[in-house]
């Protein structure tokens, strides 16, 4: 399991980010405060507050691919 911060600024972003998402099988999570969704529902994300970074959790022991993939959306 691997945390990092993102950002989804627009409705583009969130779009392109479920595409890439949805082609991995492990779980990811995205949490906003005391809420947490599924990183594969659209619905689920914007239902959180977007406007701050989003803490992503990876349920995977090897995410260096899939890091490298969304790294345009990935704050430190």
């Amino acid at each position: 399991m691997t945390k990092k911060k993102i950002l989804l600024e627009s409705i583009a972003d969130v779009k392109k980010f479920v595409s890439v998402v949805s082609m991995y099988d492990f779980e990811v999570d995205l949490s906003s405060g005391r809420y947490a969704v599924d990183a594969k529902s659209i619905m689920g994300i914007f239902s959180l507050d977007l406007s701050n970074p989003i803490t992503l959790t990876a349920h995977t022991e090897t995410p260096e691919k899939f890091f490298e993939e969304i790294k345009d959306f990935i704050v430190e």
